[in-house]
């Protein structure tokens, strides 16, 4: 029996060369390493983003995925660390990136043709190495595509980071990746806020130059973004709530799952490293 049991190991082995290392040996996933994302309310919620992990961040247009992606670029690259985006659909906006702290020369930028180019861009930069923080922006890519990858695409991904340094993120219109990810965060837009400026003061900033302004014009000041944790591999947390800074328990609720509120701001261009998304691409 041993002898077969061997022979046995050793023919399994040799067939998962070259796509799964050490099929056999034992990893302590409970030991993982976590950096800030960038916003102190999504760290107190997460815990940050896992390192050697895959991290699925998802919601609608205006929910603050590019904000969150901005924030963690600014953090990482302030840090000295190569980060890499590969963008499907073109639609990131280095000017503004670089306005909210991205450090440009630390950023690769991939500009993708389609969601084919993209995945293979992410391919081999998850096999060649190197990379501290890479995101994976298909938050522009119709769901209906994003939905026909086969899962063994998100194992792939999920296997070339594991045991490493690296960061992967993930930004979609829903959740895909299923329990390939070990950190899934849902994010959806919440009260939008509006200030009014007094005409006085509108006229002093063009010196005396007459002004007509509409009694209903009003500028954008900011939005609250929602943050749920519905699946979480590496720091489980405890149901709670956070709004501008305050931080109160909640007791009850319809959901399990941890939730969070953070402040997006629009004029000063950023909160907490984050500046605000719109169906513009702001952010």
């Amino acid at each position: 029996m041993p002898r077969n049991f061997a022979q046995l190991r050793s023919q399994v082995e040799r067939a998962l060369a070259g796509r799964v290392a050490a099929p056999f040996e034992y990893r302590d996933r409970s030991a993982t390493e976590s950096v800030s994302t960038g916003v102190d309310e999504i760290d107190l919620l997460t815990g940050g983003f896992p390192r050697g992990a895959l991290t699925e961040i998802f919601g609608p247009p205006c929910s603050g995925r590019t904000s969150l992606l901005v924030s963690s670029l600014g953090l990482r690259t302030a840090h000295a660390e190569s980060c890499a985006l590969i963008d499907a659909c073109d639609a990131f906006d280095p000017c503004r990136a670089e306005a909210a702290g991205v450090e440009l020369k630390q950023l690769l930028w991939i500009r993708c043709r389609n969601f084919n180019h993209a995945l293979r861009a992410t391919d081999l930069l998850l096999q060649g190495g190197g990379f501290g923080f890479v995101c994976l922006d298909l938050s522009d890519v119709p769901r209906e595509m994003v939905r026909k990858l086969p899962l063994d695409a998100w194992f792939r991904f999920r296997r070339a980071v594991e045991n490493t340094q690296t960061i992967l993120l993930i930004i979609e219109q829903e959740s895909n990746a299923k329990t390939c990810a070990s950190l899934v965060l849902k994010l959806e837009a919440g009260l939008v806020h509006w200030s009014t400026t007094k005409p006085k003061e509108v006229l002093a900033a063009y010196s005396g130059e007459a002004l007509c302004r509409p009694p209903f014009a009003q500028l954008l000041d900011g939005l609250d973004v929602h943050a749920s944790v519905l699946r979480s591999h590496v720091n489980p947390i405890s149901r709670m709530e956070f709004r501008e800074g305050r931080i109160s328990t909640i007791i009850g609720g319809s959901s399990g799952s941890p939730e969070t509120i953070f402040r997006a701001n629009a004029m000063s261009g950023c909160h907490a490293g984050a500046s605000i998304e719109s169906t513009s691409r702001i952010a």
